[in-house]
C-alpha cells in the first residue's frame, strides 16, 4: 500500500493550514487557484476559494467559485453555504432552496 500523499493534496493542506494560522488571504487564494488550474474538478479547492473570496468581498468571484463547487459536489453543505452567502452578497435569488438542501445534508 502506498502511503504517499499526492503533491496537490499537500499543496491543498498547506494552504488550508496557512488560512487556519491567520496568514494573508491573497497568497492563499492564489494557491487555491493554482490547485484548480491543475485539477479543475477539485471541489474542496473551489469551496475554499469561494470562502476566501467572500472574506475578501470579491462577491461576484465568490459566486462563480461557489457555483462550481456545488456543481462538482452537490452534497457538500459548506459549498452550498458559501453559495448561499454569495447569492446574498450579490443580491441574487435562490438562497432559501440552498438552505433547505443544507438542512437535508446535515
Amino acid at each position: 500500500m502506498n502511503n504517499e500523499i499526492n503533491p496537490i493534496e499537500e499543496d491543498f493542506n498547506a494552504a488550508l493550514s496557512r488560512y487556519k494560522a491567520g496568514q494573508d488571504l491573497i497568497p492563499i487564494v492564489q494557491d487555491f487557484q493554482k490547485i484548480i488550474q491543475q485539477i479543475p474538478n477539485h471541489f474542496a479547492a473551489w469551496t475554499c476559494l469561494s470562502w476566501l473570496q467572500l472574506l475578501l468581498k470579491n462577491n461576484e468571484e465568490a459566486l462563480s467559485s461557489a457555483r462550481q463547487a456545488v456543481r462538482l459536489n452537490q452534497q457538500d453543505p459548506q459549498a452550498r453555504m458559501n453559495l448561499s452567502l454569495a447569492l446574498l452578497a450579490t443580491n441574487n435569488k435562490g438562497v432559501r432552496d440552498h438552505i433547505e438542501l443544507i438542512k437535508k445534508c446535515l
